[in-house]
């Protein structure tokens, strides 16, 4: 069985072929992202491995059925990139990684937290100038501090426990609450009540149409003033322009993203030689208050491994049944 990876980087290459132990399973990688133009290099494959950033529209999907693909299979939890009803009309199943690493992203949300609170991105580039001043480099104390996690899945949860262990008080708002969260002393309270409650907020929930923009203009306006906010989650379910605001008029005091809305032209490439194109992303890099790091949660040795592993299980089991380990259905 053919497998194109489309938007491979030397870690794909590593991981998959690692798990990769059938020697029935014949890997191709390309650097190139799928979407509809570059969907031609598919040609004669069965299964096509694709990425968060890949374009898996209607019109990708239909040339993918045209060059015989029956699988598309997800290096990612999040499907919002994929057309799954166009998928499931063309008779292509969809398979994802529901979880490869929850303590990999939860960690990275508190490497933000603390780095945008004790300013240690700004104290690195000082210190490295010569310059041990301390002036505005003043945090402040987690313990005690009220933190506000939207969604508390298998991350959310993680970062509960850790958020917990600190000291906070944690608040949280999801529709399906978490028993471990729960016993944890974590509180369920109304999205309302969380956003003027917060010190911290961070978002951990999925991208619906129910969750874009959920952190608008009016949802800042709620913030207590000065609110460190930090989205690992999805890009948007923040909208860019509105924080922008937020941050200008001072309501939002610390910004800390991992995902941006419109980083399908940024991340994960190497621009450092050429420019940003992005206007709105260019003006969120000139606040020394916001900190952003390029998709990078997912990041480690072992999610990479799971991802790898899990990946290689859904193609497997297709093969096997038709049907692969963790598919991704049409919503109801």
């Amino acid at each position: 069985m053919r497998i194109d990876v489309f938007s491979a980087k030397p870690h794909d290459l590593e991981f998959l072929r690692a798990a990769a132990t059938d020697k029935a399973l014949e890997l191709q990688f390309h650097e190139a992202r799928l979407n509809a133009d570059t969907s031609r290099l598919a040609e004669g494959a069965e299964v096509v491995c694709a990425f968060v950033n890949d374009d898996l529209a209607r019109e990708t999907i239909a040339k993918l059925q045209e060059f015989g693909v029956t699988l598309i299979a997800l290096r990612s939890a999040g499907f919002n990139h994929v057309d799954l009803r166009a998928a499931h009309a063309a008779g292509i199943a969809v398979a994802r990684v529901p979880a490869y690493s929850p303590y990999a992203v939860a960690e990275h949300t508190l490497a933000l937290i603390l780095a945008l609170n004790r300013k240690t991105h700004r104290a690195f580039n000082r210190v490295r100038e010569g310059n041990f001043a301390l002036d505005g480099l003043m945090g402040f104390d987690m313990h005690g501090k009220v933190a506000g996690i939207v969604g508390t899945g298998l991350i959310g949860t993680v970062l509960a426990r850790i958020l917990c262990g600190l000291g906070c008080e944690v608040l949280a708002s999801d529709p399906y609450p978490s028993v471990e969260c729960k016993a944890l002393g974590v509180r369920y309270v109304e999205m309302e009540q969380l956003l003027g409650r917060a010190d911290i907020i961070t978002l951990q929930c999925p991208l619906t149409p129910e969750t874009h923009h959920l952190i608008d203009d009016a949802a800042i306006a709620r913030m207590k003033p000065g609110v460190m906010l930090v989205n690992t989650s999805r890009g948007a379910v923040v909208d860019t322009k509105a924080v922008i605001r937020g941050l200008k008029s001072g309501q939002i005091g610390a910004l800390g993203l991992d995902v941006y809305e419109e980083e399908g032209d940024l991340f994960f490439e190497d621009l450092s030689n050429s420019y940003i194109p992005d206007d709105v992303f260019a003006r969120l890099l000139t606040f020394p208050n916001v900190l952003i790091t390029g998709h990078q949660g997912f990041f480690t040795r072992e999610a990479l491994r799971a991802i790898a592993e899990t990946t290689i299980a859904n193609i497997t089991q297709f093969q096997r049944t038709g049907a692969p380990m963790h598919p991704v259905k049409l919503p109801e």
